[in-house]
């Protein structure tokens, strides 16, 4: 009762010139980290491209940096979900921001301290944490960006066996052409099916889990 009898309903002009210096401090940091989530897509598609370049480069070359670059793009794809889950913390607390201060501010004059919303930003301060999982971000990664890149990859690859160094007249033959050295072409093609195959379930439980997060969430913009 008497944490409710001192509780604050406003901030002085000082605070809230604080507050505004905050959320300026966050846009700036969540544009870094966005400026980080493009570096890595750039070394993805500049790594693909010179994959393709190399194996495109005459009928007798070789599809095998076509699956090297996947390892790659599987590093650039953890880095980029790694940066993303710190640019999710710094973009979830401007938005908060701009939900719970800025929008009031402007449109009744009143901050609403009695709803609270400023304590959960205290609190995201005083334990910072993520606010999505590993898995949740790399779903997020593939559906934004990657899912065109492992698309092409894919399919650069497939079109390498088929046309080069002459058209294959059977599925037999195009299973020959992945062999690997002493590896077998149909295993070749089963750890391919299997690295997309994984992607694509791994971007749609994260497009699931987001839509029942979304649902299940009781503020209409919150953090995360």
């Amino acid at each position: 009762m008497e944490a409710r009898a001192t509780e604050r309903k406003s901030l002085n002009a000082a605070e809230m010139g604080v507050i505004a210096h905050l959320y300026r401090g966050e846009v700036y940091r969540s544009t870094i980290w966005r400026t980080r989530l493009d570096t890595t897509t750039n070394w993805s598609v500049v790594t693909l491209g010179v994959a393709l370049s190399i194996a495109y480069s005459s009928p007798q070359a070789s599809p095998l940096p076509l699956i090297l670059v996947g390892i790659l793009i599987i590093f650039f794809l953890m880095l980029e979900a790694r940066r993303y889950r710190y640019f999710n913390v710094w973009r979830a607390r401007c938005r908060w921001m701009e939900l719970h201060f800025m929008a009031p501010m402007l449109k009744e004059g009143d901050l609403h301290l009695e709803e609270h919303w400023q304590d959960r930003l205290a609190q995201d301060y005083l334990h910072p944490r993520y606010h999505v999982s590993m898995w949740t971000a790399i779903g997020r990664r593939i559906r934004r960006n990657y899912f065109w890149i492992l698309l092409i990859q894919t399919a650069a690859y497939l079109g390498k066996l088929m046309v080069h160094p002459t058209p294959i007249s059977s599925a037999m033959e195009l299973v020959s052409r992945a062999a690997v050295g002493p590896i077998p072409g149909w295993f070749i093609l089963f750890l391919g099916g299997t690295y997309c195959l994984s992607w694509g379930l791994i971007a749609l439980w994260s497009e699931r889990s987001d839509a029942g997060r979304a649902k299940k969430r009781r503020d209409p913009l919150g953090m995360g």
